[in-house]
């Protein structure tokens, strides 16, 4: 039985705000945090490793585009594949694993935040994620539009600090030591393999577009927001991603690029030769800013789930005050200070990214299904039926070559 409530999500997100909610997840979630893990994989061909991920996520990106302006409901993942597939039982244990993934995500982006946090004060670790997810915990219940406005700050600062990067490392974009032909690889199957895994933790760097869904319900005019939004968000990504990892290859070696806990900041003292305070002051600010989108996200998947009875009702109650799921919040909150106290930064990225690709492959199928059922309805926006086939078959390709060379 669907739940009865009185206080109702308010929409008060604009192109503007979704734009920068979607933009501070994923470069908050991803590039200062993994910049030197996949370098330290894919060596020279991290570029390339970095394209790679972008194209996969775009045709999945692209599907949920639609998927959105069909459904703009909160319930996200879980309804697509309900509406696609219709076997409830899998909408609502994927439903879960989504809002898992998003919790493990959020815990790889709190041990970010100590390694950058540990650069500026002498603070111990495990003290500092706890506090950082109880305090966005705390944002994330105030309000909506407190916390996307927060998180558009924070994007701003993120992205100041990436173009702080790229303005001191622009001689090295211009005139690079490194080879352009060094960035390819040469089809072999080691140049191949180091790709595809360096992809598959790149890729992690390019979640965040299937985030900005889970807020529909609080978004205006939603059929005609996300598809720009979307859009929007994964090309300023890419492009800021690109001219990064290059400055990044032409600034320190590949063992300093993997050993580095705080990649940005070592990178920023090696061009200028200054102490890296502010720009590890402003990493933190990008990777706290992830964790708190990741935060808001969760909740309402699981606010969202339980709204339509597929969740205990409490999740499902909104504060009269904020107009915000409390009981799911707090929920969200101790299960991501579990997860980062039990793994580690790569292999919580690894789990999150293992996750949305079998998530990113339902949700293709989902579309297929509903694209073969029925048209598209007045004022949607609709993709050619190709786009979700080349995302079905691009996440399985991913997924299939990190398990063959864990394998190996």
């Amino acid at each position: 039985m669907k739940v009865m409530r009185q206080v109702k999500l308010s929409r008060k997100v604009g192109l503007f705000l979704l734009l920068f909610y979607g933009l501070g997840n994923i470069l908050g979630a991803g590039i200062y945090v993994l910049v030197g893990k996949v370098a330290g994989i894919a060596g020279y061909h991290s570029v390339f490793a970095f394209l790679l991920a972008c194209v996969i996520a775009l045709f999945t990106a692209l599907s949920y585009m639609e998927l959105a302006s069909r459904y703009p409901v909160s319930a996200g993942v879980a309804l697509y594949i309900q509406e696609g597939i219709g076997f409830k039982a899998l909408s609502v244990s994927f439903g879960l694993i989504i809002a898992a993934a998003v919790l493990i995500s959020a815990a790889a982006i709190a041990h970010g935040f100590a390694g950058y946090l540990s650069q500026i004060v002498s603070i111990d670790n495990t003290l500092a994620m706890v506090v950082l997810i109880l305090f966005l915990a705390i944002i994330a219940i105030i309000g909506i539009k407190t916390s996307v406005v927060i998180a558009s700050i924070l994007t701003v600062i993120e992205i100041s600090g990436l173009l702080l990067l790229i303005y001191h490392g622009f001689d090295k974009i211009t005139h690079p030591t490194i080879r352009f032909s060094e960035h390819l690889p040469q089809g072999n199957f080691q140049d191949l393999s180091v790709v595809f895994l360096g992809a598959f933790l790149a890729f992690y760097a390019f979640l965040g577009f299937e985030d900005m869904v889970n807020i529909a319900e609080e978004v205006k005019e939603p059929r005609k927001t996300f598809p720009l939004a979307i859009i929007l968000a994964l090309g300023i990504s890419t492009l800021l991603y690109v001219l990064i990892i290059i400055v990044a290859l032409e600034s320190l070696s590949l063992q300093e690029l993997q050993d580095s806990q705080a990649p940005f900041s070592d990178i920023y003292a090696k061009l200028t030769g200054k102490d890296p305070f502010v720009i590890s002051a402003i990493a933190a600010f990008a990777v706290l800013n992830g964790a708190l989108i990741q935060i808001i996200m969760a909740s309402r998947i699981l606010y969202g789930m339980a709204e339509k009875g597929w969740l205990p009702s409490f999740l499902a109650q909104l504060s009269p005050w904020t107009s915000t799921p409390v009981s799911a919040t707090i929920l969200v909150a101790a299960a991501t200070i579990l997860f980062a106290l039990l793994f580690d930064l790569v292999d919580l990225a690894g789990y999150t990214s293992m996750l949305i690709l079998i998530i990113f492959t339902l949700v293709n199928i989902s579309l297929i299904k509903i694209k073969r059922r029925e048209p598209s309805p007045k004022g949607v926006i609709s993709i050619p039926m190709w786009v979700p086939w080349c995302g079905l078959a691009l996440n399985l390709l991913l997924i299939g070559m990190q398990l063959f060379l864990d394998k190996g």
